[in-house]
């Protein structure tokens, strides 16, 4: 028999939505029982994503603060929930399983028995969700590219928004942690490794604080993350963060172990899905066929013709990788006619994944 309570956060795992929402079937019991003690189920399950002081949260519940802060504490630290400081105040917000609770869980790169035992879980419930509900159609991106650094010619007009640089510029503090996705398929299959680096998924502003404080991850210095990103840049890992203006996270995805990459080539057009609003330009003079940028390419969109590669921009991203390991320097990324500019916040991105297409 499953405790109600647990019933009641399937519920609520349910409204807060995520890639892998609550959904009332085995799997989902297994894993929340595994995260969960009876005691912080109750508490998430009366958690909003909008944040609260543990005051708010324990007036909901009827308790007295000083009852609730340790339960939150520990929850926060477990990556049950999200916390951060404004002003003089702790704020507690309730996390999502995906983006969120379940990539919390790896964002530490640790190996312990309960790791693996919990990545086995996890990857269950998913695969069982998926099984539920079938192939996920794309109908507004959640997610978006930002071109590999160094791709776009010099004197190019690009916004901001398009350049990682400007991000580093902006935020404080920043953080490196391990990459959820590569490290779960490890915990579950040791040789389940395609040997790009870990240490490459990025927080920024008050994400970093919480991955900081909580041990998930380290400050870094600008320096130390323009090196990060020239390192995965280098590996052919693609740049990837929410489909928004304003971001909170950068990961280095490849296309071999991460979900939303994965998700993306799935879709009967991945260029479509998943895209920077750049596409890679050919020099026919400087390339050489090396055919480099064929095997670097994540969404296998190019083909070599006679002389340069063709590209398919019904898969192509507009990632940079193809141009980053040019060793020719054949190839530069040209502004793709048409493409939208990404919404401007997490409001605005919610508003038009809620559209009707």
């Amino acid at each position: 028999m499953v405790d109600p309570i647990y019933k009641k956060l399937c519920d609520t795992m349910a409204r807060r939505g995520g890639y892998y929402p609550g959904m009332d079937i085995p799997e989902f019991y297994d894993v929340v029982q595994e995260l969960f003690t009876l005691e912080e189920a109750a508490v998430a399950s009366v958690m909003t994503p909008k944040p609260a002081t543990s005051s708010a949260i324990a007036a909901e519940m009827g308790k007295h603060e000083k009852e609730l802060f340790p339960i939150l504490e520990a929850m926060a630290h477990k990556g049950l929930c999200s916390s951060f400081v404004s002003g003089e105040q702790r704020f507690y917000a309730g996390s999502p399983f995906v983006p969120g609770i379940f990539e919390f869980q790896f964002m530490r790169g640790t190996k312990s028995d309960r790791d693996r035992r919990l990545a086995r879980l996890i990857h269950a419930y998913k695969a069982a969700v998926d099984k539920t509900r079938g192939p996920q159609k794309i109908t507004f991106p959640a997610n978006r590219v930002i071109p590999v650094g160094k791709t776009i010619p010099v004197g190019s007009q690009v916004h901001t928004y398009s350049q990682v640089t400007s991000y580093l510029d902006r935020y404080d503090p920043i953080a490196v942690s391990t990459c959820f996705c590569r490290h779960e398929a490890k915990l579950m299959n040791e040789q389940d490794d395609c040997g790009m680096p870990d240490e490459v998924c990025m927080q920024f502003g008050i994400a970093a604080q919480f991955v900081i404080e909580r041990g998930m991850g380290r400050k870094v210095s600008k320096e130390e993350a323009s090196e990060t990103l020239r390192k995965a840049a280098e590996a052919g890992l693609v740049h990837m963060t929410r489909n928004a203006q304003e971001i909170d996270f950068l990961c280095n995805c490849c296309s071999c172990h991460c979900m939303i990459l994965k998700t993306a080539l799935h879709q009967p057009k991945p260029g479509r899905a998943l895209f920077s609003g750049f596409q890679p330009k050919f020099d026919s003079d400087l390339c050489s066929g090396c055919q480099t940028c064929l095997d670097r390419c994540p969404a296998q969109a190019l083909i070599f013709e006679e002389k340069i590669p063709e590209v398919d921009l019904d898969r192509c991203f507009g990632c940079g990788v193809c141009v980053a390991g040019c060793p020719a320097e054949a190839i530069t990324m040209a502004e793709k006619p048409g493409m939208p500019d990404p919404p401007a916040n997490r409001k605005e991105l919610r508003a038009a994944m809620e559209t009707p297409a």
